[in-house]
């Protein structure tokens, strides 16, 4: 991995969600993607790496990924897509396990090829509908952070509103398989790191 990155995953929530809080090693400005739960682990991560907050960036919208929203008094990015999703209980899903989270966040709208500057850091924003409309990748240099979109030997569910399991294929053969050099480390949702190369080899939904 690019040693101009920091990288710290913070594993929340009882989906056991992957948070990321993704810094620049020269500025130390940061962004934390997918703040799900826990945010007093998240914190705790910022302050030991003494990291600048700039914004949260959201891979899509859904509750298990957005539940930590109102702990952070920052902007949030999130696709056009899936923007709805963090107003409305029944779209982001918890009000179907009696949570009913519901965010008003200083929004930041996002769309394909949108660029996220954190630092030194650009990150290129690409839209891969299929777990949800508005799901998206993130990559900065030789990283992805995925999202629902692809996991190490497995992909997102598409059995949830707005889910497509082709346009989840299209979505991870056309703009991370095909796109993407090999070596690219990807840091999904859920679950171990992987590579464009071993799920090129080894992800049987390919």
């Amino acid at each position: 991995m690019d040693k101009g990155l920091i990288v710290r995953t913070i594993v929340v929530g009882p989906l056991q969600t992957n948070c990321y809080v993704l810094g620049c090693a020269n500025t130390y400005e940061a962004v934390i993607i997918d703040p799900g739960a826990d945010c007093a682990k998240i914190n705790a991560v910022v302050k030991q790496e003494k990291l600048k907050l700039k914004a949260v960036v959201l891979t899509h919208g859904h509750y298990d990924h957005i539940g930590c929203l109102d702990s952070f008094d920052l902007p949030v990015y999130i696709h056009a897509d899936d923007a709805e999703m963090l107003t409305n209980s029944q779209k982001n899903l918890s009000a179907n396990f009696g949570i009913g989270q519901e965010f008003n966040p200083n929004l930041k709208i996002l769309k394909d090829d949108d660029i996220v500057s954190v630092g030194d850091l650009r990150l290129k924003v690409i839209h891969t509908p299929g777990h949800s409309r508005g799901g998206i990748c993130l990559q900065v240099r030789d990283v992805l952070f995925s999202g629902d979109t692809l996991f190490c030997h497995g992909v997102g569910r598409t059995d949830l509103p707005g889910g497509s399991f082709k346009a989840l294929l299209d979505s991870i053969n056309n703009k991370l398989i095909k796109a993407l050099e090999p070596e690219t480390l990807v840091f999904p949702g859920h679950g171990p790191s992987t590579t464009i190369s071993q799920e090129t080899r080894e992800n049987n939904y390919l």
